[in-house]
């Protein structure tokens, strides 16, 4: 039961920022007659999706980092037990 919550928490999470996202992208073509599809309602969405993909490389990196760490943390402590272990 609780795998399923944690699967079903997941999905959630990750559905969440898409909808979000979907979500600004239809105010924002919405919002185009409104402006008169000017070269600022323009520079809205390209600044938006500059600052978005900055943020995400630095997001991506840092999870990455934490994941190298992790895997790197497990293979020391199996090279610490086979290291213990008698000879073959």
């Amino acid at each position: 039961m609780r795998n399923s919550l944690l699967r079903r928490r997941g999905q959630t999470v990750s559905r969440s920022p898409f909808i979000l996202c979907v979500a600004a992208v239809v105010v924002w073509a919405g919002s185009g007659p409104f402006f008169e599809f000017s070269e600022t309602w323009q520079l809205v969405i390209n600044s938006g999706t500059t600052i978005i993909t900055f943020l995400m490389v630095f997001l991506i990196q840092n999870t990455q980092n934490g994941d190298g760490a992790a895997v790197q943390t497990k293979l020391d402590e199996i090279k610490g037990t086979r290291s213990t272990a008698s000879p073959v």
